[in-house]
């Protein structure tokens, strides 16, 4: 290993900067088959402030780390989100975005920045790797289950973990990727559930209609408001947030695998799934610019429409809370399956992370025939080491 002697971080704030920020990657990954490199306009997009509505109510500020002789050989980024930071037994920001050569040295330093900056603003401890916006995205480090990612979600180096645990980061919580094949039956427990639903006339299983998405914008919206707004600090989903969400989605949606549910007529549940973009996004080196250069378009369309995404991506279950527990997303998933499986577009599909502190969802995504298939963990770091650490809490 090599002894650097003289590294320096440097806050990002000219192109070149920004430049190297994307780059550095591609090298640390060139040996990696599965990595698929992230749309630079998905990274930058986080850090500016015109695109990042977190900026509104946080702050955030990257770094680069410098050899000694002056090449690039990590990165960092650090931030607050003032509406979270005092949600735990401690005053908390974030670190993410990190990238380092195997040298603990190196990574000191960026986690040292990091914590610097941090505690310059009060903040008592920081997780990481996070993201500077929701947590679906860029959230946790890949330790266990080296597939190609999934859109928005990181991949990255075996050795990162130790240089996580080394520093003095302690596992926070996990968070399960689960994954099936589109091919093969529900676990027996959950199939009879399935079939004993599918018998009852009153339920009505059926995939969205892309020619009448404001009848499914308002559906999503009727399960969303009684299965979530009980949750503490979930606002009720308007009318025209559904109806921008769908319009949004409509690009990439397959209506064969947006399914819902109905009893009596009216909407109960859903299952959300689109094609997996990183199979498509996987082919543009990054590259995908705002309106989309056309370049960048053509390829996208032709791996859309040439059978190039074999795997869905599981955005997203909703069941109303009276109808809970009772096998209905066993049963979506057995409507669709009848109708994806002699399809053959679609070989596989992954889920959201489900975090370890979520039993509950947990279950939903077994009761679907899921098998965990990822680990990321979340990382927590006290900077008073004398103080107890608390991992993140069950939920009920």
């Amino acid at each position: 290993m090599r002894i650097f002697n003289a590294m320096k971080v440097v806050e990002i704030k000219d192109k070149a900067q920004k430049k190297a920020f994307l780059e550095l990657p591609v090298g640390l990954y060139k040996s990696e088959k599965n990595w698929i490199r992230p749309l630079d306009t998905d990274i930058e997009g986080i850090f500016d402030k015109e695109v990042n509505k977190y900026f509104r109510h946080g702050e955030a500020i990257r770094w680069l780390l410098y050899s000694d002789d002056n090449k690039v050989i990590g990165r960092i980024a650090a931030f607050i989100d003032n509406k979270t930071a005092k949600s735990s037994e401690y005053k908390t920001g974030g670190c993410g975005f990190f990238e380092c050569i195997d040298d603990q040295a190196a990574a000191n330093f960026l986690f040292d920045t990091a914590k610097s900056w941090l505690m310059e603003r009060g903040m008592e401890a920081m997780e990481g790797p996070i993201n500077f916006g929701e947590r679906l995205d860029w959230w946790g480090l890949l330790v266990e289950g080296f597939y190609e990612p999934v859109y928005g979600m990181p991949y990255h180096l075996a050795y990162y973990k130790p240089l996580f645990e080394n520093y003095g980061f302690k596992e926070y919580y996990q968070q399960y990727t689960f994954h099936r094949f589109v091919k093969g039956d529900l676990p027996p427990i959950y199939q009879e559930k399935a079939d004993r639903l599918a018998r009852d006339p009153a339920y009505l299983f059926k995939h969205m209609e892309k020619n009448r998405l404001e009848k499914y914008a308002e559906d999503f919206r009727t399960v969303y408001n009684k299965a979530w707004t009980k949750h503490a600090g979930v606002r009720e989903m308007p009318k025209a947030q559904a109806m921008a969400m769908m319009n949004q989605l409509k690009p990439i949606l397959d209506e064969e695998i947006v399914w819902f549910a109905y009893y009596n007529e009216e909407p109960i549940g859903f299952f959300i799934m689109i094609p997996e973009l990183n199979q498509i996004f996987k082919h543009l080196n990054g590259k995908l610019k705002g309106k989309w250069d056309i370049i960048a378009k053509l390829k996208f369309l032709y791996h859309k429409h040439t059978g190039t995404c074999k795997k869905m991506f599981g955005v997203v279950f909703g069941v109303v809370p009276e109808f809970q527990g009772r096998g209905l997303e066993g049963a979506i998933v057995k409507a669709a399956s009848l109708v994806v499986q002699p399809m053959t577009r679609y070989t596989e599909f992954e889920m959201n992370w489900v975090g370890n502190f979520n039993p509950k969802m947990i279950k939903v995504a077994e009761a679907v025939g899921g098998k965990v298939r990822k680990i990321h963990i979340t990382y927590k770091y006290i900077f008073d080491q004398t103080k107890p650490f608390y991992p993140m809490k069950v939920i009920e």
